[in-house]
């Protein structure tokens, strides 16, 4: 594709502050030109236009992402949006022959995912998630060694998030479940879900969930419990109220751990049971989503975090969803 257009021409719908990093990695990109701006608030497109500067000058503004792909006409759009309008955008954004970059969470209901995921095998248009811990190469390395089987199947894992995340989204569209669709745990915890599935390449059996809204009209703390396909368990804790931030990832094999605190440190325990911190030049390079995004693209990378992961992902939040909604009752996870 490539070889095709001198320049990759990007349209961004959504330019909140999400978004803004997400347009100073592509200025970065000399194969990247952001050709249009897409958003409701005229103070969001001005205040990007102030940010950006020259790499957004020429582009064009829109209210309406629908009239930017019907004029602008981009090569590829990065959807930064609130997240029950992600479905939407992104099947406009594929009939209108754009490739994809959506934020996270993809979805917010398993039938959207399966009918986002067709379409995407009827355009055969690139789509990736922002999901960016698949371009880390410390998540990467886990990935890698457990999928090559070196320490044996997945037995347990114990993921935990704290943030104040009440605190912080009071009075925010995050808060709104008409535009939110959830709360923490479609949110900032997606990723926490994503990564844990991604990693290990587990897929959850059966789910019992407890979860509080702390006065708000979202889920702000979450209790899960996870049952695996392959036997493995697993607990997971979204801590929406807290007083601060911290997340800790677990993953226990039947020969060997791996350890991710406070998405800094890094250790691993190996088949010989003693810790170490792998070397930098032993895991995969780290990128970033949106240089992913485009070479992909170009067809020089895969995707990282393809759509199947944004399935996934909405398959264990749906069915943690409703465990909660029932008490905790023990609830199927509907795969496909």
């Amino acid at each position: 594709m490539a070889d095709q257009i001198e320049k990759i021409r990007v349209g961004m719908i959504g330019v909140g502050g999400i978004a803004q990093g997400h347009v100073q990695r592509l200025l970065t990109l000399p194969e990247v030109e952001i050709v249009a701006l897409a958003d409701a608030s005229e103070q969001s497109l001005e205040r990007t236009r102030g940010r950006h500067g020259e790499g957004v000058a020429q582009a064009q503004t829109f209210a309406d992402y629908r009239e930017m792909l019907e004029k602008a006409r981009p090569d590829a759009v990065v959807i930064c949006t609130p997240h029950t309008q992600h479905f939407q955008q992104a099947a406009d954004s594929l009939d209108a022959g754009a490739h994809v970059l959506i934020e996270k969470p993809m979805v917010n209901r398993v039938t959207d995912a399966h009918a986002l995921l067709k379409k995407i095998d009827e355009t055969k248009k690139v789509v990736g998630l922002a999901y960016q811990r698949h371009t880390d190469g410390r998540f990467r390395y886990i990935r890698e060694k457990i999928a090559s089987g070196e320490f044996g199947p997945v037995q347990f894992i114990n993921a935990l998030q704290q943030q104040g995340w009440a605190k912080g989204t009071k009075g925010s569209w995050r808060q709104d479940p008409a535009l939110s669709g959830g709360g923490q745990i479609n949110d900032s915890g997606s990723h926490l879900l994503d990564i844990i599935l991604w990693t290990t390449g587990l897929a959850p059996e059966k789910v019992a969930a407890f979860m509080d809204n702390r006065g708000t009209p979202v889920d702000i703390n979450s209790a899960i419990s996870v049952k695996f396909t392959n036997g493995a368990q697993g607990t997971i804790s979204v801590v929406g109220d807290a007083a601060g931030w911290y997340e800790d990832i677990t993953i226990w094999c039947d020969r060997g751990s791996f350890y991710v605190r406070n998405s800094s440190a890094f250790q691993v325990q190996g088949t010989d049971g003693k810790m170490f911190t792998p070397e930098t030049a032993d895991m995969p390079a780290s990128t970033d989503v949106d240089t992913n995004f485009i070479h992909a693209i170009e067809g020089t990378e895969e995707v990282a975090a393809p759509p199947t992961c944004g399935l996934r992902t909405i398959e264990l939040t749906e069915a943690a969803w409703e465990s909660a909604g029932k008490g905790g009752q023990l609830t199927d996870v509907r795969r496909s």
